[in-house]
């Protein structure tokens, strides 16, 4: 299924377990900008710790940076569709994308935006762990990883994210709200804007979004 579309929504909004369901249900290829600057940094690159420290203040990576990554990346894998989770953030980045699916003839299908009340954030923020080989994301209240916090999928470490901080999720949400929700009418005026409730249990989320793709 070779299906385009973009997760937005704001920190903790449920976006990354979406989009690992999404590629599981449907084949699509799925990355994140913060994945691919995670294997930056794991892999010590000027780029990767350059950015790193970025993050961990709550700030956001430069627009240059990130498109410039995800360009390379959809030339290696986009060729069979693509779902970004957590990209575009700003209008600029939205704007930049357009033109490369321009150049390549392949338009955008969905920007599905997942819509959360901040209480919800804070909490799944709090309880939030990232598997540091695959990224595969889960909470500690999904499940026992009190004795052995491991990936179900790869076996990786679970751990806390460094910009999980409730400190640094301030900074996250004031990034948030002045620069990526102007997405909203971006997207809406191209007619592939669609909101979801993402305040409730994942399958309920999943199952809107998934009419969504098989609409399409």
């Amino acid at each position: 299924m070779k299906k385009r579309l973009v997760l937005l929504g704001a920190p903790g909004s449920g976006k990354g377990t979406q989009a690992e369901l999404i590629t599981r249900q449907f084949g699509i290829p799925v990355t994140s900008p913060g994945a691919i600057l995670r294997r930056e940094k794991d892999l010590g690159t000027p780029l990767g710790t350059e950015t790193s420290e970025i993050i961990q203040r709550g700030g956001l990576v430069p627009d240059a940076a990130i498109v410039k990554l995800i360009e390379d990346w959809l030339r290696l894998h986009g060729a069979h569709g693509f779902v970004f989770d957590g990209f575009p953030r700003t209008v600029p980045q939205a704007e930049s994308l357009a033109a490369i699916l321009t150049r390549h003839r392949t338009p955008l299908d969905l920007a599905i935006w997942l819509e959360v009340s901040e209480e919800t954030v804070r909490d799944r923020i709090s309880g939030r762990l990232q598997c540091r080989s695959c990224g595969f994301v889960t909470s500690v209240a999904a499940g026992n990883f009190s004795e052995r916090a491991v990936c179900p999928y790869c076996e990786g470490p679970l751990v806390r994210r460094n910009d999980d901080d409730l400190k640094v999720l301030q900074n996250r949400l004031k990034e948030y709200h002045a620069k990526t929700e102007p997405l909203a009418e971006f997207y809406q005026n191209i007619s592939v804007l669609h909101r979801i409730d993402g305040n409730r249990d994942r399958e309920s989320v999943f199952g809107d979004i998934s009419r969504l793709i098989e609409s399409k």
